[in-house]
């Protein structure tokens, strides 16, 4: 059967996509046992978090100096027993990461035959989503030490000097408090990140000065602003692609790599994300309104203009979200006709927009247009999970063990540029495709963001989220659903919560530990949680309250 998919402009898309992409709609109402599972769970992954911001006060990213748990009776126990700390909060992960995967229950189904269509209103999700983020708000920093060279940097900023030429080793001192918690590999390099996130970081650094806790949390604070707009984007967008916004906000936003690296690791990928996808929304808000004909009113021109100037303010955090208004030009450009004179006018009127939001913000910042120069820093890290860097550390590695020599630095000058010329052909490719109508744009953005990723010189585990997000509003098939849901729970498990370096018998103490905890949990609530699907009986009898959307 032929499925008839609507782009951007109301035109039917061709069937290349039905592989990725069917129509999905909302369907709330569970039946009384499905509500029982959705309490149970619901208290499982808030037991997990709890947990997870019990076991941080000792496993966590713990500043050097002013740990406000080193010393106290109770509390600063767990600095002290390193293994049980690293215990609990990896068993507290895995219980997330599970409750995560049956809340997909009800948020998507099986991907079987005769799975039940209905689904947990977005009311439940968002309850189940707000309990589980809310131990992680008040939790240590974990998964990373970022946020140390957030505050060095923004206390560079503050004093004057440039982030853009200067580290924090140099600006500040090496024994200075900001300076003594960052990374070693960060302290002498400088920032690379937008003029707009280090603006803000500036007014942290004003009204909190050098207290690392006040400024973790106001840190913090900004990444739950980005996840709010995350969700409040993110089902808006399904809509407009045919989707189920409860199950695209279940991946995109309950996602476990969000809730740890975005609100437990404060990375500034969630306001990044967040107004990137805000962006979009509102961009596409008004290229939908104006429909195919015909010129757009001045309403429908300033929420385009509106839309794309969110989406240049996401870049002036971090610079790949720029890639995001590329697609909205395309889906102009369609929506004018979609002739060569079309694309350059889009171009023209997205890129001025662009321009005066970079001029605005640099200037306006103080900080000047320093950070284009530093966006390739972060290619100092080696990251497995960058495909042409583990090639060239596979290679490497594979000439030490010949005799031949360590020629990893030679292969990387090779494999990265190559790799960087195919993530622009394939997102050549999918500009193309979005202006001859054969692709959502959002679709098509997600696509481009996941090649991008894959390709970049180096990945780490929340840049998966660049393209889960869109992709999450869009595609609907197994063929990505289940890839990413497996490496979502994969990655999300493999990440150390300390943020740096363990001795590698004590993770394995605390793995084992972990598995023998968690066997134990599943086999003492078999009775309780839904770890086998309901069968079709069970399933197939609404509440009495389908569709009102209570819990």
């Amino acid at each position: 059967m032929t499925r008839r998919v609507l782009g951007i402009d109301g035109s039917p898309r061709s069937d290349r996509v039905a592989f990725l992409h069917d129509n999905e709609p909302d369907r709330p109402g569970l039946n009384a046992a499905e509500e029982r599972d959705l309490s149970h769970i619901r208290r499982f992954g808030a037991t997990g978090a709890a947990m997870m911001a019990l076991g941080a006060l000792g496993a966590g990213a713990q500043p050097v100096l002013q740990n406000p748990v080193q010393g106290v009776r109770v509390l600063g126990l767990f600095a002290r027993a390193l293994p049980a700390a690293l215990t609990v909060t990896m068993i507290g992960t895995a219980i997330v990461v599970l409750a995560w995967l049956l809340l997909g229950r009800l948020a998507v189904g099986s991907f079987g035959a005769g799975s039940s269509p209905r689904r947990l209103s977005r009311s439940q999700l968002d309850r189940t989503l707000a309990l589980w983020i809310v131990p992680l708000c008040v939790a240590p920093p974990m998964f990373s030490k970022d946020v140390y060279s957030y505050l060095a940097q923004s206390e560079i900023t503050a004093r004057g000097l440039d982030p853009y030429s200067i580290g924090p080793q140099a600006a500040l001192g090496v024994d200075h408090v900001l300076t003594r918690t960052v990374p070693n590999i960060w302290r002498d390099t400088p920032a690379p990140y937008g003029p707009f996130f280090l603006w803000i970081g500036r007014g942290i650094t004003a009204i909190t000065g050098d207290n690392i806790v006040a400024g973790i949390f106001l840190h913090r604070i900004v990444a739950l602003a980005g996840v709010v707009l995350i969700v409040w984007a993110l089902p808006r967008l399904a809509a407009r692609c045919g989707v189920s916004s409860v199950a695209a906000l279940w991946l995109g936003a309950a996602n476990p790599l969000l809730l740890f690296h975005l609100v437990a690791g404060i990375h500034n990928e969630a306001a990044m994300l967040g107004l990137m996808l805000a962006g979009l929304e509102i961009a596409f808000r008004a290229i939908e309104s104006a429909g195919r004909t015909g010129p757009m009113n001045r309403r429908e021109i300033g929420l385009l203009l509106a839309g794309a100037a969110i989406i240049a303010l996401s870049a002036t955090i971090k610079i790949p979200s720029i890639l995001a208004l590329g697609f909205v030009g395309m889906a102009l450009a369609r929506r004018r006709g979609g002739r060569a004179r079309d694309v350059a006018v889009a171009a023209a009127v997205l890129g001025a927009v662009t321009l005066v939001v970079f001029l605005a913000v640099s200037t306006a910042s103080g900080l000047g247009f320093g950070w284009l120069g530093t966006l390739n820093t972060a290619s100092a890290v080696r990251s497995w999970m960058s495909l042409p860097t583990l090639l060239g550390l596979a290679t490497g590695g594979a000439g030490v063990l010949l005799g031949i020599g360590d020629h990893t630095t030679a292969v990387l000058s090779l494999t990265r540029p190559i790799a960087s010329f195919v993530a622009a052909v394939i997102i050549v490719r999918m500009l193309v495709s979005v202006l001859l109508g054969r692709l959502h744009p959002i679709g098509a953005l997600g696509v481009s963001l996941g090649a991008l990723v894959l390709l970049f010189p180096v990945v780490q585990p929340w840049y998966l989220l660049w393209a889960v997000t869109p992709l999450a509003a869009w595609a609907t098939r197994p063929a990505f659903r289940v890839p990413v849901i497996v490496f979502s729970a994969f990655v999300s498990l493999i990440v150390m919560p300390t943020g740096g370096e363990v001795q590698p018998f004590v993770i394995v103490q605390a793995a084992v530990a972990t598995v023998l905890t968690v066997a134990l949990i599943i086999a003492a609530t078999r009775r309780i949680l839904p770890w086998r699907a309901r069968d079709g009986a069970a399933a197939s009898e609404p509440s009495a309250d389908a569709y009102a959307g209570s819990s």
